[in-house]
């Protein structure tokens, strides 16, 4: 893949992701937030099985497979989707989408705590950096008790989220395709949110129309199914240093399309713990990269 394709490709997956939180927006407008995050996952889960059934991809076959997917999913498509949706029902998009890029720093804080993977001095800088970011970023929330729980709720969804992709390291998911994977575990989060949001917010808040279903398909298709294959196909054609921009970029593209799309304006706060934030996770992110970078030029030396 030619540098300028890949180049392409980062973009691309950074703005589809980053219009992400703006189309829940619109779709919050028509539903519940956690029936939102069902439809999300029967729509993204049918449509990634559908593919790799087509593909001749086979269903897993082994109970521990099965276990160790279910811990994805709860974790990630669960628990971290079903309170992303429902923090951005709290606050705008834009500030959604920087507050939910701190997961790296918290994948970054669990693979010390769960792998035993110390973090380099650099990227200790950049957690530094980026949870002070966190906290200037969260404190305006803390004078609205509305804002206060959705920005909350972000948070304890990117913790989720980096559990769930630290879980993946720390077990061997080597006997399942990386697209069944996801199309299991958003299948499983789709048997425990539906009926969890049928029973706890039910229907009656629901428009099922044309306003509710384009959002939703945007975000279970361009923003997630699609987006999964780009990021996989990145992460085996691109260097560390290049897979890692999509970390930094998707909130850049979350906030301007906030501001685009449904006239959101950052405060000067919001604005401020933002720039740290991203800060933070490109110093991290790079320092993580270049480190993987060495170690993959030093891997032949140390094969002979």
């Amino acid at each position: 893949m030619k540098p300028r394709t890949i180049l392409a490709t980062i973009f691309l997956i950074a703005i589809l992701i980053g219009g992400n939180f703006t189309a829940l927006k619109f779709a919050l407008d028509h539903t519940t937030p956690i029936l939102l995050a069902g439809m999300r996952t029967v729509v993204g889960g049918s449509v990634l099985l559908g593919v790799a059934l087509l593909r001749g991809e086979r269903l897993p076959r082994r109970a521990v497979d099965y276990r160790r997917i279910f811990v994805v999913s709860l974790s990630i498509t669960t628990v971290s989707s079903g309170l992303l949706v429902f923090g951005v029902s709290r606050v705008p998009a834009g500030v959604a989408s920087l507050v939910s890029s701190t997961m790296p720093l918290f994948t970054a804080l669990l693979t010390v705590v769960l792998l035993g993977i110390r973090v380099t001095r650099l990227g200790a800088v950049g957690l530094a950096i980026g949870f002070t970011g966190t906290v200037v970023l969260a404190s305006p929330s803390l004078s609205g008790e509305t804002a206060a729980i959705g920005i909350g709720a972000l948070v304890v969804s990117s913790v989720a989220w980096a559990f769930g992709t630290v879980f993946m390291k720390w077990r061997d998911f080597s006997a399942v395709s990386p697209i069944m994977l996801v199309g299991v575990q958003l299948i499983m989060s789709a048997a425990v949110l539906i009926p969890f949001a049928l029973a706890v917010e039910g229907t009656a808040r629901t428009d099922w129309s044309v306003g509710l279903l384009v959002p939703v398909l945007y975000a279970a298709i361009p923003a997630n199914a699609v987006t999964f294959s780009l990021m996989a196909l990145v992460a085996q054609r691109a260097s560390p240093t290049q897979a890692s921009a999509t970390a930094y970029l998707i909130p850049v593209f979350g906030v301007f399309f906030g501001w685009l799309i449904r006239d959101e304006v950052l405060g000067a706060v919001e604005f401020a713990g933002g720039v740290l934030v991203i800060a933070g996770v490109f110093v991290l992110v790079t320092s993580n990269a270049r480190r993987a970078t060495e170690q993959l030029e030093r891997a032949p030396s140390n094969r002979t």
